[in-house]
This record gives C-alpha cells, sequence and structure tokens, in this order.
C-alpha cells in the first residue's frame, strides 16, 4: 500500500510517528511544507522538513517537540555575545550542522529535494521524506504594531511576537511561479489513500495545497483528514490565530469547510465535535489527541482503516 501524508511540524511528524507503527509495511511518503523556511545567520533552515525528519529519526526533544534531543546552545550564546540578529529564534548547536550542510549543498547547486534525502540517508526516518517545492517560498504576515502596517516572516510573527499582534493577512511569497518538488505528483498518482494530519490548516496543509498543481492532483485521490481543532480550540499552537486572519472560525466544522468537500472524502473529529457534517463527507468521531506514541498509532489506524473503507 502505498500512502501520502502532507505534513507540517510537530503535529504532523506525531502523527506520522504513529501512521508508520501501524502501517509498517506501507510506503509512505511525505509531502512536506516549506513555507516556515527561512535563512538566518547565512544558513537556510527548513522547520518542518528537520522536525519530521528528527520525530522519525529518533533524535528529536521529545518535551519540546522540535529541535534536537541532548542539545547545547553554545553557538547561539557566542551570537548573542556578539549582538547578531535575530535572538529570538533558538538554533541549537547539532541543529546548526544540519544547517550547515543544507546550505553548502544549497550552494554547490543542488534542489532541496536532493538534498533532503540526503539528509535523511542519515535520519533513515523509514518514510520518502519531499519537499513541497524545490523553489523557494516563504509565508509572510501582515501586521500592524508600533512600527507601522509591515510584512514580517512567518517564523517572526509565530516565534518572537507568539502570534499576539494579529495578522491582517497572510501570504505565500513565490507560491504563483514555484512547481512541485520531483516526485510530488507522482507520488500522489500512486498513492492508494492519502491522510491529512492535523498539522496547521492555514499554514501547513493549506500552505502546501496553495504549490500549483497539487490541490488538482489530489482531488481524484481518496483523502481523509485529521482535525487539528478539537472543541474549538486548536490540538497544538496557534492555530486560531491563523484561521482568524483568513476569516475562518476556529472549529472542526470550518475546518473541513475550508479544505472543502470537493477535496475531503473522510473526516476525523473528536467526540466532542460529533455533530461536524458537510455533504459528500464521511465523518468519524473518535479520540484524537496524540498523549504518546500509542495513541497517534491509535489515531492514525483509524484514519487509515477509515481511507482504505472509502476507496473500496
Amino acid at each position: 500500500m502505498h500512502i501520502v501524508s502532507l505534513a507540517g511540524g510537530i503535529g504532523g511528524a506525531r502523527f506520522l510517528r504513529g501512521l508508520r507503527a501501524t502501517a509498517p509495511d506501507a510506503q509512505i511518503t511525505v509531502i512536506g511544507n516549506t513555507g516556515d523556511d527561512i535563512t538566518l545567520f547565512g544558513l537556510r533552515v527548513c522547520p518542518d522538513l528537520d522536525t519530521v525528519m528528527y520525530t522519525l529519526g529518533h533524535g528529536i526533544d521529545e518535551e519540546q517537540g522540535w529541535g534536537r534531543a541532548k542539545e547545547s546552545h553554545v553557538v547561539k550564546e557566542e551570537l548573542a555575545a556578539y549582538g547578531v540578529e535575530p535572538q529570538w529564534f533558538g538554533l541549537g548547536d547539532r541543529d546548526f550542522a544540519t544547517h550547515i550542510v543544507r546550505s553548502q549543498m544549497l550552494e554547490a547547486g543542488y534542489p532541496l529535494s536532493q538534498i533532503t534525502q540526503a539528509l535523511c540517508a542519515r535520519w533513515q526516518p523509514g518514510v520518502r521524506l519531499l519537499p513541497m517545492s524545490d523553489d523557494r517560498c516563504e509565508t509572510h504576515v501582515v501586521i500592524s504594531d508600533e512600527q507601522g502596517r509591515r510584512a514580517v516572516h512567518f517564523q517572526e510573527w509565530w516565534v518572537r511576537l507568539r502570534a499576539s499582534v494579529p495578522a491582517e493577512s497572510i501570504a505565500l511569497v513565490g507560491v504563483d511561479t514555484a512547481r512541485p518538488a520531483p516526485g510530488v505528483l507522482e507520488a500522489i498518482e500512486e498513492a492508494d489513500v492519502v491522510i491529512l494530519p492535523p498539522s496547521n490548516p492555514v499554514v501547513s496543509i493549506g500552505t502546501i495545497l496553495q504549490v500549483p498543481g497539487i490541490r488538482d492532483a489530489l482531488l481524484p485521490k481518496t483523502v481523509v483528514g485529521v482535525s487539528p481543532i478539537v472543541g474549538g480550540a486548536p490540538v497544538r499552537g496557534m492555530a486560531d490565530a491563523c484561521l482568524t486572519a483568513i476569516g475562518v472560525e476556529t472549529t472542526a466544522q470550518a475546518v473541513l469547510g475550508l479544505y472543502g468537500a470537493d477535496l475531503v472524502d473522510g473526516w476525523l473529529v473528536a467526540p466532542e465535535d460529533a455533530g461536524v457534517a458537510l455533504d459528500g463527507v464521511r465523518v468519524v468521531a473518535r479520540p484524537i489527541i496524540m498523549h504518546d506514541t500509542d495513541a497517534a498509532a491509535d489515531i492514525a489506524r483509524t484514519a487509515l482503516d477509515l481511507a482504505q473503507e472509502l476507496a473500496r
């Protein structure tokens, strides 16, 4: 069985760990969000790709859900001593090595998809990890604060400001001329089922769907999504701030409507959202909080069973 999954960072990575555990013999292709990517200290950082790679490769800091385990921050401290900005984005010493390798390969002319494959050769994540595009796309957010109305990189809004300043709009810069990375459309074409983890529907899953050709390729496939909203609140993070920015309510019903019945065939929600309904979509209510790997595997199994049932 060939499974394709679209994924963002922490929630997507933990769901994928459960999916891999529940379907160990399946071929799993993960299309990762690169809209969060940013250049810091002259290095190209790909937070979501790295979170998936580290999580599935047993190198993640489990407590915070991102970055490397057993990390140190000597380089960060030295940069701060020099007064080098930004100081609000904390890269660890082990993590720096990944970004150095990626940046060297980019400078040498390798595309991001080949670089990601090379990095995964070390981590052996057990899935095929593809960036959504080799073309540079970055999510930017328009805000108004004491400095006036301005656009900032998504990471500044998310990490430094903690999304405390309301977003007036969110835009994926560069997407108009972007193309899916090699292998992305082919993987979707070959997929038996497609799973959307409980990643951010605006700046993770939604970003991937903006890359020309990806959403259209998904339309004829059997797609099952797991709601990132439980009882009117995000399972993790600040997805509510992103949804508010695009005028969508923070509910499992509204996120399903955002994806649309043309895309999603099945929708997994928490028991408190059992009343969610949309014509043409099978809605199943089950516990969807990923307390641990076993819970993630149970959720993944439910989503996969629903997808296989709908695909028949």
